[in-house]
């Protein structure tokens, strides 16, 4: 019996620190991405802020998903003024950035060049914070003291969670992508479905009335009668 209540014990510390794993791992892991969409408007340009801390690792994707010629401008200015990243008249991109700094990163996407079509843009922004990737383990140190007779590592199973949770966050930014590349795939699909149909009635109508002049045309030189007098 004393076995088997060590036992018992033992699988019920397991498994408080297994659900503390899961807790801590996935509340202080990286932050969650912000994902926006917005209409970008002829011959205009919008900026957006994104706070970062200094050491951290900023990646920002955009796609434009609707708008005549899918393309627009993009710049990444740091907190100092620096202009890191120039795009121009592009559908999309993808871009890093490793070490950050401390202040606002301002992403700006223009439109100035078109004057008459408006632009909808989707972009994510994803923040690996190194400052939040350790924030758990202060909180751990005092069940790993106290569960020490544990012959499981919390450390090992922390950095498992860990792992398991970047390639879910990396699973859900792939598949963001991918709904977005079908958006835009639809709207393309959409608009040429709308200019193939509009001139094929178009040349269907012309058709129609030539065909219709030429029978009326050549019913009026045979109708023509002419008397002869004898």
């Amino acid at each position: 019996m004393p076995c088997h209540y060590n036992t018992v014990a033992a699988s019920a510390r397991l498994c408080f620190m297994v659900c503390l794993t899961l807790t801590v791992g996935l509340t202080s892991g990286s932050e969650p991405n912000q994902e926006f969409t917005f209409l970008l408007p002829a011959g205009s340009t919008e900026c957006f802020y994104q706070t970062t801390t200094k050491n951290d690792s900023m990646e920002v994707e955009f796609q434009v998903i609707a708008g005549s010629g899918l393309d627009v401008g993009f710049a990444l200015i740091s907190p100092s003024g620096y202009r890191l990243i120039s795009d121009f008249r592009k559908s999309d991109g993808i871009h890093m950035v490793d070490h950050t700094e401390d202040g606002d990163y301002r992403l700006c996407f223009d439109n100035s060049f078109s004057k008459l079509s408006e632009k909808m843009v989707f972009f994510v922004v994803a923040i690996n914070s190194q400052s939040n990737t350790g924030g758990g383990r202060d909180e751990w140190a005092d069940v790993t003291v106290t569960e020490s007779m544990v012959e499981y590592q919390l450390d090992d199973i922390r950095a498992r969670m860990d792992s398991v949770y970047q390639h879910l966050e990396r699973s859900r930014q792939v598949q963001t992508a991918l709904r977005t590349f079908e958006a835009r795939d639809r709207y393309l699909l959409e608009d040429n479905l709308w200019r193939v149909s509009f001139w094929s009635c178009l040349n269907l109508f012309v058709i129609l009335t030539v065909g219709v002049v030429q029978i009326y045309t050549l019913r009026r030189l045979f109708d023509g009668t002419k008397r002869v007098c004898t």
